[in-house]
């Protein structure tokens, strides 16, 4: 089976399993998950589990990243804020879903991981990510305020108060928070009051590093 036919069985079984817009679906069917993953591990790139990517990190699987961009509900021209680059990924179909009038600004730690997603989404054409090598915590304060606000790393703590504080009133911040064995996917709301917060169920990300 080529790589083109094992993407679109995998978004048939995504859209089976999953309730998500077909813009959502339709972002995953664009980018090419083999390109964001290890030589090694390319015939399993479009198998819906996680993979290892170097430096003790992992591309999430592919239900994971449709539903977390299913809940980031983003639109044509809306800036959003990554913490945790990783391969970039996760990036590429946020920018699949904001298309050239939005931005996706990434925020990654580990040096070796941020330049080598930078070239990778570089050359598949993703000019509309930019990656920054930085402490998530912090967010990226220069480009704020943020439409949406997604998070690939768990945050101990809870989302850090940084990222809320960047993302507009209105916006959505999706991420997992809780420490390793004891995590939950949650998306808030920013209000002027206070945060709006649902719960979407456990989950295992590695951890916020910083």
């Amino acid at each position: 089976m080529s790589l083109s036919d094992a993407r679109d069985r995998l978004v048939e079984r995504l859209r089976e399993r999953l309730d998500v817009d077909e813009a959502v679906l339709a972002a995953i069917g664009s980018v090419p998950r083999h390109e964001f993953v290890p030589d090694a591990t390319v015939e399993r790139a479009y198998a819906d589990r996680p993979l290892p990517i170097g430096s003790n990190q992992t591309i999430s699987a592919p239900h994971m990243v449709a539903l977390m961009a299913d809940l980031l509900d983003v639109s044509t021209g809306d800036r959003v804020l990554e913490i945790g680059t990783g391969c970039g990924y996760h990036a590429a179909v946020i920018a699949e879903l904001v298309g050239e009038s939005g931005h996706v600004y990434s925020v990654e730690y580990v040096d070796a991981l941020a330049v080598a997603a930078r070239e990778r989404l570089d050359r598949l054409g993703y000019a509309a990510v930019d990656v920054r090598v930085s402490d998530g915590r912090d967010g990226w304060p220069e480009y704020a305020p943020y439409d949406a606000a997604s998070l690939t790393c768990a945050a101990a703590e809870g989302i850090p108060n940084a990222i809320i504080e960047q993302t507009r009133l209105g916006g959505r911040i999706v991420g997992p928070v809780g420490r390793r064995g004891d995590q939950e996917l949650i998306r808030v709301t920013v209000q002027s009051d206070d945060l709006d917060r649902e719960r979407h169920g456990g989950v295992r990300f590695v951890p916020m590093v910083g």
